[in-house]
């Protein structure tokens, strides 16, 4: 026996749902979002008809859910190998970031190998995209385009149409009628969002849906929005460059730790496939205050270059400005080169950033953050062609990074003909020692158990003119 129905109050911001009436949402926090909800009928369900019976996985065939090449081998590389027909993809980013450009881009490619497309924009008209489409060359007669924002007339566009790519422009404009809410809220999300899915595994397209995202860089709408896709891309990028990352958060199909590169400019998007000299300054000396690192996007090793400056501070608080950097990790850095190296810098304003508008929030950037500060402090510049790897610890040691044979033989490949990276764990437990000096794919690889050995090796311990300066200095 059906029991009566309960009322339910739901935040119109993230869906969340609670039995009574409070002020703030329990979920996202936001004041005022919460509302009462139709009222919810709870019973049993009886059982119905199967739409398909069910067969042992032995038999089941995989031949119609094979990789398929987007044309974009960036892209590729990070879905594990191309688009699954059936599959629903989720791309967020932040607005201007050029999510639209890459799938109009992956949509032309597709309708270039003689797979229909459809494109559905509903956040702007027809001629524009088409203006787009003209200046990065992608009209072919495979690709259709719709201006639609409503849910009803994009299921007959497909079914008119019949493509095998199915690309929406964004989730959060399209509206299904019949539902409560404005388009973007959550129920009109949640309703838009699994109307297409169900098109794309009983038809087998592939969905890709554009998301938009909060200030605090979250895909906005429900959560649930991505738990029903398959594929969750981040597409992410500095205003002030053109190199663009496109990272999976979640993919069904294949790894989550692969990053696409990407350039971003006047006549489109094009990938790049060896982005490692957008980061690295070519200078016809050698240099104070810089260092080269070698950091891991996913499973790609790229190195970028640290720069560093330090100036006697005029002021009371001595500034301390990062791009590129995690300032926290900086601040580390700093606190374990004055316990353990001697380097006071208390009195003086210090500058970090990268090369190119790269972001290293690894830790194994630590020890060529620390070789450009102190390279900076004392005005010696470090050997050309170095490399420095590995993570500080507060106690000044250095420790093992993942990956170092990935990371020292695409320095080896780059022309680099040193690196300086942490002593190995045998050393630890006094088995035996290791040696500090070795040959790896062509490079000297140095050993150092701590941030002070490292900057003795390097040269880089001592002002150049024997004297660090300090504010007193006129």
């Amino acid at each position: 026996m059906a029991k009566p129905p309960r009322s339910a109050f739901r935040c119109s911001e993230c869906g969340w749902e609670t039995t009574k009436w409070v002020g703030r949402c329990g979920e996202c926090q936001a004041w005022g979002s919460v509302a009462e909800a139709a009222a919810v009928t709870t019973g049993r369900t009886a059982a119905s008809a199967v739409t398909q019976a069910a067969v042992p996985i032995g038999s089941v065939s995989v031949a119609e859910s094979a990789f398929r090449g987007s044309g974009v081998p960036e892209l590729d590389r990070v879905l594990g190998g191309g688009l699954v027909p059936g599959a629903a993809i989720l791309l967020a980013g932040e607005p201007g970031v050029g999510k639209s450009t890459l799938l109009l881009e992956v949509a032309a490619q597709t309708a270039r190998y003689r797979r229909r497309t459809l494109y559905v924009t509903g956040e702007e008209s027809a001629s524009q995209v088409r203006m787009r489409a003209d200046r990065t060359g992608g009209v072919f007669d495979e690709l259709y385009l719709a201006a639609e924002t409503d849910l009803g007339a994009i299921l007959t566009h497909i079914e008119t149409v019949r493509p095998e790519l199915l690309v929406v422009d964004s989730v959060q404009t399209i509206g299904a009628p019949g539902l409560e809410g404005v388009p973007g809220g959550v129920t009109q999300v949640k309703e838009v969002a699994a109307a297409l899915i169900r098109v794309a595994k009983t038809r087998n397209i592939t969905v890709v849906l554009v998301g938009h995202v909060t200030k605090d860089g979250s895909i906005a709408g429900p959560r649930v929005l991505e738990h029903l896709v398959d594929v969750v891309l981040h597409f992410e990028g500095d205003r002030n460059s053109r190199f663009r990352m496109l990272r999976a958060v979640k993919n069904r199909f294949g790894p989550v730790d692969e990053v696409g590169c990407f350039d971003l400019g006047s006549e489109g998007i094009t990938a790049v496939t060896d982005p490692t000299g957008l980061f690295i300054e070519n200078h016809h000396g050698r240099v104070p205050g810089t260092c080269v690192a070698v950091t891991m996007e996913g499973r790609r090793p790229m190195l970028a270059e640290v720069q560093a400056l330090v100036t006697i501070s005029a002021m009371e608080r001595p500034r301390r400005t990062t791009s590129g950097l995690d300032g926290s990790r900086i601040a580390m850095v700093l606190a374990v080169l004055q316990q353990h190296c001697g380097i006071r810098l208390h009195q003086h304003d210090v500058f970090a950033s990268t090369v190119g508008g790269a972001r290293l929030t690894e830790p194994a950037s630590d020890l060529a953050v620390a070789l450009a500060l102190a390279s900076a402090t004392f005005g010696t510049a470090p050997p050309a062609g170095v490399v420095a790897m590995g993570e500080i610890g507060l106690a000044g040691e250095l420790r093992r990074v993942r990956d170092l044979p990935q990371r020292i033989a695409e320095a080896a490949r780059l022309g680099f003909r040193m690196a300086v990276v942490p002593t190995g764990p045998e050393s630890a437990g006094g088995v035996r020692p290791v040696s500090q000096d070795r040959m790896v794919d062509g490079m000297r690889v140095v050993d150092a158990p701590d941030v002070g050995s490292a900057l003795r090796l390097l040269g880089v311990s001592r002002p150049a003119n024997g004297r660090l300066r300090s504010a007193d200095d006129g």
